[in-house]
């Protein structure tokens, strides 16, 4: 796709939200005792990881606390590959910390820390905007909007990436627990859908937000929101893909699976970095307007590739692999599959 500023589009994909540790139980000592990992995790993060396991070139913009977790993330998304220039730090504020437990037939039970914490102290004057500007791809959840003040540094965040003509993709992530009114889990996962090109919505998702089965709850969504490209994740089912009249549905894959955290993560990035690879890039036509973007070039001659189902096929099923693998590993960010992995899972 030719950008017509690819000098100022210097960056993949940017994503803006949480960064947290999570722990999750694998067991009990021989004093009974739950025995537990530090692992670096949050999901705008964790998609952010594999796009830079597969090479792509990504940023993360949040907030973690001044102390040792904090200073561990810092360090682990350097390791990753993620530039990290605009995590900031709280002195006041501790890092968030999520408690992981999996439960019979393979939920979770999630427990935050987060009263507040680090992550959600973000505020809009401390987001680095001319990052979001050089990306192509802007990229959040709604765990950003469950509190202030980082709900308002979010949505200004989105301005900005809308008037940039980055493409928006959104995964609601919906974390139950995290909410003080499920309605306003509803009322923000809606307002995701008004403003991305992109959606990743799981089976559970659509139930909750349309309070209707699968099938009907997902037609629902894409027509009421025309939203251009829609990702539907199934567990261990697979996945689907609507495209503008569009179907294309990918069956999983059979694995061992040790930890299913960071799952559906792992499938958006690896879905998004096809994308990139195959050049297409489903905008909202009304957000690329030429006085709509901030650079002024005309980006309606651009708006995107046509592509077909075989084509949502390969993406899906390259994305479903990609998460089998991570669901076979312990944690999330810093156990990303590269490439050679998920070809050979094929």
């Amino acid at each position: 796709m030719n950008w017509g500023i690819e000098m100022r589009k210097t960056i993949d994909a940017v994503a803006l939200g949480e960064l947290l540790i999570d722990f999750p139980v694998y067991g009990k000592s021989e004093q009974g005792n739950l025995l537990m990992e530090a692992c670096p995790g949050g999901a705008v993060c964790n998609a952010m990881a594999i796009l830079a396991k597969l090479g792509r070139k990504t940023a993360f913009i949040g907030k973690v606390g001044d102390d040792g977790f904090g200073h561990l993330l810092e360090k682990t998304l350097s390791d990753c590959g993620i530039d990290n220039s605009a995590l900031k730090k709280d002195p006041h504020v501790h890092t968030t910390l999520a408690i992981v437990q999996t439960l019979a037939g393979g939920d979770r039970d999630f427990s935050f820390y987060r009263k507040p914490g680090a992550d959600i102290m973000l505020t809009e004057d401390e987001v680095d905007y001319e990052l979001i500007k050089q990306s192509k791809i802007f990229y959040f959840g709604t765990l950003s909007m469950t509190d202030l003040p980082v709900r308002n540094a979010l949505f200004k965040a989105i301005e900005v990436a809308k008037e940039a003509g980055c493409m928006l993709c959104f995964d609601p992530n919906l974390r139950e627990p995290l909410w003080d009114n499920l309605e306003d889990a509803k009322k923000y996962m809606r307002y995701g859908f008004e403003q991305c090109d992109v959606l990743k919505i799981s089976d559970n998702e659509v139930e909750f937000v349309t309070g209707k089965d699968i099938d009907t709850g997902i037609i629902e969504i894409i027509e009421t929101y025309e939203i251009p490209l829609t990702l539907l994740t199934l567990g261990k089912a697979g996945s689907r893909a609507y495209y503008r009249g569009i179907k294309a549905e990918q069956c999983g894959f059979s694995v061992q699976t040790v930890d299913t955290t960071g799952a559906g993560d792992t499938f958006f990035g690896a879905a998004i970095d096809r994308l990139i690879e195959k050049g297409f890039f489903p905008y909202r036509t009304k957000n690329l307007t030429a006085s709509d973007n901030a650079y002024g070039y005309d980006m309606e001659k651009e708006i995107e590739k046509e592509i077909d189902e075989e084509s949502l096929k390969e993406i899906l099923r390259f994305a479903n692999a990609a998460a089998a693998l991570i669901t076979t590993r312990k944690g999330a960010l810093r156990s990303m599959p590269d490439l050679q992995e998920i070809y050979r899972c094929f």
